[in-house]
C-alpha cells in the first residue's frame, strides 16, 4: 500500500503563512493529517468518520502495527 499523503505541500505552505505560533502550526498540521487518517480508518470499517469510536481507532492502530511487524513497513498504512 502506498503511503497516504496526510499533508500536501500547499497545505503546509498555507499553515506556514498563517498568523499562528509554532505550537499552533504544529497542532494545525497534526489536525489536518489526523482528519485524513480518520477517513482511512472509517473507510476500513465501512462507517462514517463521526461514527468511529475511540476503541475502533485503537484497534485500527493495533492492526496496522501488527501488519508492519509481520509483513513489513511497506504493507502497513503508516510508514514509521
Amino acid at each position: 500500500m502506498q503511503q497516504p499523503n496526510f499533508l500536501t505541500e500547499e497545505e503546509s505552505l498555507d499553515v506556514d503563512a498563517s498568523l499562528l505560533s509554532s505550537p499552533e502550526k504544529f497542532l494545525t498540521r497534526l489536525t489536518i493529517s489526523s482528519q485524513r487518517l480518520l477517513v482511512i480508518i472509517a473507510k476500513d470499517y465501512g462507517i462514517a468518520v463521526e461514527d468511529l469510536t475511540h476503541k475502533q481507532i485503537i484497534e485500527w492502530f493495533e492492526k496496522d502495527s501488527k501488519i508492519r511487524r509481520e509483513q513489513g513497513i511497506e504493507a502497513a498504512v503508516l510508514k514509521w
